[in-house]
């Protein structure tokens, strides 16, 4: 499949399909652009696109496919400047945020009549690391990438999108922009919100007692992770969202009413149902699938405390060529075994390093599910 392609926004997202498309039609021609110009001309060193775009109005002019890869409210002013631009040919749009709804609406009212076809799109994966140093072809394998097109596009047009990304290995769902906005918003937009307030409520109880901040660490630090994410950003995507998060803050404040009700009456019975059937949900849910919120890929390993443990133990990671992404010492007191976390960039990896670890040790590995 030969053709031109601009990436809009090259970090980690933009770069890893800026790379896919670049290994799978290795003939066609990656433009890039973003506003740290630095980071363009990185890219292009790192070969992840062909060519530096200065200019993407100019660029976009006889692209075949553009992916805007920028912050939600930052996309519709892209959209925005993309729809004074004279199209020489039809080209597809697409853009790569976690919400669709306004987007989709927005694009609808710019491009209608025009040789644009534009798209929503929404890669559901990507990791702790960020930047187009960071970006990796294979981010996307099997994570679902979400389609969201107008009603008024044709089924060829999204095919061809679907063709241009194949190399992301991904596996394509196609929803209506409301549907896609109303469930990512249950199962990340909301969960983000949750997770700050868990750690705003600890830091308020932190000002009474600061043993919290010692103490909040382990299981809360896991569940909490999310609220490290990038405030800024959050914040435009709860304001696109806003609709169907309101929604979603109605049914959590019955559902905690409801808790308190059974807590304030003893009723041991139901307080076990809640949990049960939390739990039998949660156990049911896939392991191995990627899903909204970047998956966390732990191994962790009781270890004594004493000297050399933590160097034995990557030495042997180090062997076998396993780069680790992050690495922390849960509890570790003299003559108590404690828990060494150590983070991964895939399941593979994990799987890898822990293999490695019981081959050259006799400490015990566990994972997180």
């Amino acid at each position: 499949m030969d053709g031109n392609v601009l990436v809009i926004g090259l970090g980690l997202i933009g770069g890893s399909i800026a790379a896919s498309i670049k290994a799978t039609y290795p003939s066609s021609v990656i433009f890039g652009f973003d506003v740290k110009e630095e980071q363009a001309n990185l890219a292009k060193t790192l070969g992840v696109i062909d060519k530096v775009s200065n200019d993407y109005l100019v660029t976009a002019e006889k692209m075949d496919l553009i992916i805007v890869s920028v912050p939600v409210l930052q996309t519709k002013e892209v959209l925005q400047r993309l729809s004074k631009v004279s199209f020489s040919k039809e080209v597809i749009i697409t853009d790569v945020g976690s919400t669709k709804e306004k987007i989709v609406q927005f694009s609808k009212q710019l491009f209608e009549a025009s040789n644009v076809t534009y798209i929503g799109g929404h890669p559901m994966a990507g990791s702790h690391k960020s930047g187009v140093v960071a970006a990796k072809a294979h981010l996307f394998e099997n994570a679902f990438y979400i389609l969201t097109p107008d009603d008024s596009i044709g089924e060829d047009k999204v095919q061809l999108l679907k063709q241009w990304l194949q190399g992301t290995r991904a596996k394509f769902i196609t929803l209506q922009p409301s549907e896609h906005d109303k469930v990512v918003g249950a199962i990340s937009h909301f969960p983000h919100i949750i997770a700050a307030s868990l750690v705003h409520q600890a830091e308020v109880l932190n000002e009474e007692n600061n043993i919290v901040s010692n103490l909040a660490a382990g299981g809360f630090r896991d569940i909490t992770r999310i609220a490290s994410s990038n405030p800024v950003m959050w914040k435009d995507i709860l304001i696109q969202n806003k609709e169907h998060l309101l929604q979603l803050f109605n049914n959590w404040e019955k559902e905690m009413t409801d808790i308190k009700e059974k807590l304030l009456r003893g009723d041991e019975e139901e307080l076990v149902s809640f949990f049960e059937s939390a739990k039998s949900f949660r156990d049911g849910l896939s392991v191995k699938q990627k899903g909204a919120i970047p998956s966390f890929y732990d191994l962790y390993v009781d270890i004594p405390d004493h000297p050399g443990v933590i160097s034995e133990i990557t030495g042997y990671l180090a062997k076998e060529k396993i780069s680790i992404t992050n690495i922390r010492i849960i509890e570790t007191r003299t003559d108590i075994y404690g828990a060494l976390r150590i983070s991964f960039q895939s399941e593979e990896d994990r799987v890898k390093a822990q293999r490695c670890i019981q081959q050259h040790t006799s400490y015990e590995t566990y994972l997180n599910v």
